[in-house]
């Protein structure tokens, strides 16, 4: 679901072309060699050609005097520069004038003054409390930082390789497109006379540095940095700079948290709307290019412009974007053949034995399910649920078990090989977490004691073990009495769904009776639902605090610490009901006459007489859809809702056009703040349906298809927030989807156990196979099918005598309410010797058996299903062959530039000493 161009060279030598990243080595041999200016496209190379250029061009455009022409007057008014149409617009800070935190705010904006950032402050129109103060990084503070910062940028050599794009997408297209008659020629691809020049020419890129600075392509210093590099490197400073008087006090987050500023953002490129056609007249700017082409509902079956999302918001949201086009992609197949088995279900249902059996059988009295209100009834009555069951329950479980555990193992394979292209197209192979910095809570805190950095030779703060471990029994203290809460908060529905069947037994409406189990699953569902949000929101509060109690050192530590813990919280919480129903309901309720009893009082909930998978699917089928929905609404929804009423109110208050004139930073603060902590929440919500669609997916094959139709929304969704309702994020670099990777693994490794267990104990087929080969009318015969399968209903079910109850006042209101006539037998799922005989309700010889079989099941699945996982781990390589080619080339390229640089140099001075030679023999070349 996503199109990524490359991000490196592709230029012309002869019939030769080169594909070459930046190495950090490099940089030894620039001053060996010769710099070759040559034109190059700058961050705007992908507005449409004829119309759209970059603001700043006309405002950076430096002569040879170094002196700027006259301003454009767009640039005084399209609020993306000060007020003198010169200085572009870096960062927005806002506060309020009533705010009492003025000395510290004074005291941080001098101090920024002081880094040699330019600040311009704005009165806000809609309200005279509201300040902008807007921050403007000059050409020397950028240089300087960029250096401190290791930022990665083009330079003017230019090798050349034969570029090979990985061509898996385009096959598939070629395959696809025999059979799309009446699809468009490219149904997926990007549209070209929209964005000629997705292929952009970026070149080798190193780290820069001011003592090279003439190696690297400058021919635009506004535009040099684009808009993306220039918020992080301020964002960069505003994080280090002092608000007090102490080494301790500083931070621009520490200012947001105590209100000393409201907000804090970099500024969207303009509007994302225009009132002419991208097509015919360009975009206007990156925004609105990026909504036309990949934020629209109109392309929801484009590939998304990966490249393009990158270079607005970072490379961190672009791998968000890049993995959940990937993960949606891969789910195709899956959802497919998920489809086939719930159709093979319908397709069978008439010829499945055991459902005749099960609606046939009306002379069979089952016992009740609950005491005193709920009354005996035929077997017969279950037999639209044995329908059901058996949609989900059948034949083709097994295989689509195995499947989707071989599934989630080749999608993590084979994303690891995508992120690698994605990884070298975009230049991160060379970005590594040593070059992060040090998070400035952590510099405060641990000030006072540093240490070498092994790595750089750095004195910098440093955490002592014994802190550091006391620190993190704390924090692990406080998860284990979290996922402790859920618990309880579990043992709370289950108290609930123990109590109220017996309510909805004695129900007067006849539909909620006769359905009391169902009635009782699907609200307890509902409750269930509930408490997870509430929970969640507590989750968040805790996993923040003990987080922060931990002092990670960088931000990415900071980050991975808080996404385990809310992982680990979220996923209990979802998943500890749904695990209840599969592995624990029905199991240890004992029998009749001798049930167990929860505080000796209430009975122990049992299955339906068709078994409990039809539980399992409802939980599933429930917290997915509500969940979805949930998450879709406050991802959207409310955002869009906080919009309209902001929007409403300035039309209110300033006529039908007044937003129309405000300032970019006027607008942008108008937005919806963006999440404090990044992507979580989007990774979250996909790595919950990850385990939703794989862990229990024996139990509901419909899954990945509900999956699937969500992404396909998500996508578009996520894109449109980003776009149009949420102030624009900070672009920040990452190399991979970090900890989010290793959490995958877990969760593919965990759904192969749960699998084998649903399939083992919370499905029939066990029972089933065991009867069909050693019971059942073919036993002995080595066959199986339906025929084998007579029978089958009667040999699962124990006989109970009625007076053996341990209530007899309960059995005889039993009797009077099945129709009028008392009962003197009634049946129950078990294996059981009958009343009447040597060791009445002892558990018979088909009981071991079918035990026996499930142990061997669940041993033969595991091992079987984790030795094809780990043989297909090793036979997909993490590099495609054609990249791994490329880098191999390239290491060749550069030994060979370093010789012929060599080379030059040892020519050169060689030139140079016979040249001093002639001189000073008077002789003068």
């Amino acid at each position: 679901m996503e199109a990524s161009s490359s991000g490196k060279c592709a230029l012309s030598n002869g019939n030769t072309e080169i594909h070459y990243p930046g190495v950090k080595d490099i940089n030894i041999f620039f001053d060996d060699m010769e710099a070759a200016n040559s034109p190059s496209k700058d961050d705007d190379s992908l507005l449409h050609a004829g119309n759209l250029t970059s603001m700043s061009d006309e405002v950076s455009r430096i002569d040879a005097e170094g002196e700027i022409p006259n301003v454009p007057e767009k640039n005084k008014t399209n609020g993306l520069f000060f007020n003198d149409g010169k200085c572009r617009i870096d960062y927005i800070l806002v506060y309020r004038k009533s705010s009492p935190q003025s000395e510290k705010r004074e005291i941080f904006e001098r101090n920024i003054r002081a880094e040699g950032l330019q600040i311009e402050k704005e009165s806000s129109i809609t309200n005279s409390d509201i300040m902008f103060v807007k921050v403007h990084a000059p050409w020397e503070v950028l240089g300087r930082y960029a250096e401190l910062m290791n930022v990665r940028m083009p330079f003017r050599r230019k090798i050349y390789y034969l570029h090979r794009r990985y061509k898996f997408m385009s096959r598939m297209e070629k395959q696809l497109s025999r059979f799309r008659g009446w699809l468009p020629k490219k149904p997926m691809r990007l549209d070209k006379e929209t964005i000629p020049d997705l292929e952009e020419n970026d070149c080798y890129t190193a780290p820069f540095s001011q003592q090279r600075i003439h190696h690297f392509i400058i021919n635009n210093k506004d535009t040099f940095f684009n808009n993306a590099t220039r918020s992080r490197i301020v964002h960069h400073i505003l994080q280090r700079v002092k608000y007090e008087e102490g080494k301790n006090k500083i931070g621009l987050n520490r200012l947001l948290s105590n209100c000393t500023y409201e907000a804090a953002f970099p500024l969207h490129e303009g509007g994302y709307r225009s009132k002419n056609s991208i097509k015919t007249h360009g975009a206007d700017n990156h925004r609105h290019l990026l909504f036309e082409c990949w934020a629209s509902w109109r392309v929801w079956f484009k590939y998304q412009p990966l490249d393009l999302v990158r270079r607005y918001f970072g490379e961190k949201i672009g791998l968000y974007f890049a993995w959940l086009g990937w993960y949606t992609g891969m789910l195709f197949p899956a959802a497919i053949i998920g489809l086939f088995v719930f159709l093979y279900g319908m397709f069978t249902l008439d010829s499945c034995q055991v459902s005749r059996e099960i609606c046939e059988a009306t002379n069979i009295t089952m016992c009740p399910l609950c005491d005193k209100y709920c009354p005996f009834m035929r077997l017969s009555d279950s037999c639209v649920y044995a329908k059901v069951t058996h949609l989900f329950d059948n034949g083709a479980t097994v295989f689509f078990a195995v499947f989707m555990a071989v599934w989630a193992t080749v999608f993590l394979e084979f994303w690891k090989r995508r992120r690698a292209v994605i990884a070298y197209d975009w230049d991160l192979i060379d970005w590594e977490e040593e070059e992060e910095e040090i998070r400035p809570q952590f510099e405060a805190k641990y000030s006072k004691k540093e240490r070498l950095n092994p790595v750089s030779g750095k004195p910098e703060p440093y955490q002592a073990f014994a802190d550091k471990c006391s620190r993190l029994v704390v924090s692990a203290s406080g998860i284990f009495f979290m996922i402790c809460v859920v618990i309880a908060a579990v043992f709370g529905i289950v108290i609930y769904r123990v109590v109220t069947v017996s309510t909805f037994a004695a129900f007067k409406w006849a539909l909620i009776r006769n359905n009391s189990q169902v009635a009782t699953t699907g609200t307890a569902v509902c409750i269930n639902f509930c408490i997870i949000m509430l929970l969640n929101v507590l989750y968040e509060k805790v996993a923040l605090f003990l987080t922060n109690l931990e002092q990670p050192r960088t931000e990415s530590e900071w980050e991975n610490s808080f996404t385990l813990k809310m992982f680990l919280f979220q996923f209990v919480n979802l998943n500890s009901s749904t695990f209840y129903i599969a592995f624990f309901l029905g199991r240890f309720t004992g029998r009749p006459g001798a049930y167990l009893r929860l505080i000796n009082r209430w009975r122990l909930e049992e299955c339906h007489p068709s078994g409990c998978l039809i539980d399992l699917c409802m939980q599933m089928g429930i917290i997915m859809v509500l969940k979805q929905t949930w998450n879709n609404f406050m991802e959207l929804g409310y955002p869009l809702i906080q919009n309209w009423w902001t929007r409403r109110r300035l039309r209110l208050e300033h006529g039908a056009h007044g937003k129309a004139s405000f300032p970019q930073c006027e607008k942008d603060y108008n937005l919806q703040p963006i999440n404090p902590y990044g992507l979580f929440e989007e990774y979250l919500e996909m790595i919950l349906q990850f385990g939703f669609t794989t862990i229990f997916v024996a139990a509901f094959p419909l899954a990945p298809l509900l999956a699937l139709l969500n992404n396909i929304i998500e996508i578009r969704l996520d894109a449109y927030k980003f776009i149009t309702q949420w102030r624009r994020p900070l672009g920040s670099r990452a190399k991979d989807i970090g900890i989010w990777y290793g959490i995958l693994e877990g969760i593919g490794i965990l759904s192969v156990i749960t699998n084998a267990f649903v399939i083992a104990v919370t499905s029939d087929f066990i029972p089933r196979l065991v009867y069909a080969y050693k019971y059942g009318p073919c036993a002995g015969l080595g066959q199986a099918g339906e025929k084998c399968m007579v029978g089958y209903v009667n040999a699962s079910l124990s006989v109970f005598l009625v007076n053996n109850f341990e209530n007899r006042s309960d059995s005889e209101f039993h009797a009077r309410r099945f129709n009028g006539s008392p009962v003197k037998y009634c049946r129950y799922r078990d294996y059981r010797n009958p009343p009447h005989g040597p060791e009445p309700y002892a558990y018979t010889l088909q009981f071991w058996h079918v035990l026996a079989a499930r142990l061997a099941f669940i041993i033969v699945f595991e091992h079987l299903v984790f030795c094809i996982k780990n043989l297909i781990s090793y036979l997909i390589p993490d590099l495609p062959k054609d990249l791994r080619d490329r880098m191999r080339r390239e290491k060749y390229l550069i030994q060979e530039m370093m010789y012929e640089a060599e080379l030059e140099r040892v020519q050169k001075e060689k030139k140079e000493r016979k040249r001093n030679g002639k001189c000073q023999n008077n002789e003068w070349p």
